[in-house]
């Protein structure tokens, strides 16, 4: 399965033989970011929608389905399960629920958090089950301390740990640094990848912190 990233909480998963998968999208224009030639069959978004079937992704080519909304879901031997978390006020102070999701190729599952704002309970880290990648949101202003994500990432116990919704050039929306993150967990920053390609059987004594560069 290779996972890419596009920015903020947008992520891209691909495996041979299985519906792709796009995790949180976002607007190019209201975030100075752009998405490229982005194309999958399933998107996840981590806002719950009461009708996910009107949810349109210009951004996006060849969506089938969107999933917003908690439950297990199961596409083309792809296996999804959101999970409801903790409500998260909008820039305009409204408060909307979220959704955490973990998405199944096989072996491999990743977790993304979305843009959860407070220590999971120990409810939601037993929903969310095993993890092998967890993709943890480190840069939201009022969001997860770098003290709250560590606690995080040792609550789960995925085998590898991508940081996302931090600071980037050219952002327009409010971000703070990565640097924060990686000093909480003692890890000096190293050239990003361009992706993450993983296996089914990925074992590690210790949690791996692995940042990507923007696609």
């Amino acid at each position: 399965m290779e996972l890419t990233w596009y920015g903020l909480g947008c992520f891209r998963l691909a495996e041979r033989g299985f519906p792709s998968v796009v995790m949180d999208p976002f607007d190019p224009d209201e975030t100075g970011l752009g998405l490229g030639h982005l194309q999958a069959e399933l998107v996840t978004t981590s806002r719950l929608a009461d009708n996910p079937r009107a949810l349109v992704w210009p951004q996006v080519r060849g969506v089938s389905r969107t999933i917003a909304s908690p439950g297990e879901y199961e596409i083309g031997g792809v296996f999804v399960t959101g999970v409801a978390c903790s409500p998260v006020a909008n820039e305009d102070g409204l408060v909307e629920e979220c959704v955490i999701y973990t998405v199944g190729y096989g072996g491999v599952v990743v977790c993304h958090l979305g843009e959860l704002s407070r220590v999971p309970t120990q409810a939601q880290v037993e929903a969310i089950g095993p993890v092998t990648i967890l993709l943890i949101p480190v840069g939201i202003p009022d969001g997860l301390t770098p003290a709250m994500a560590s606690e995080t990432v040792s609550l789960i116990e995925p085998e590898i740990v991508i940081p996302m919704q931090y600071h980037l050039p050219g952002l327009k929306v409010d971000r703070n640094s990565l640097d924060g993150f990686l000093k909480e967990l003692g890890v000096s920053e190293s050239a990003p990848l361009p992706s993450l390609k993983v296996t089914d059987g990925v074992e590690s004594e210790e949690t791996q912190v692995v940042v990507l560069a923007p696609q």
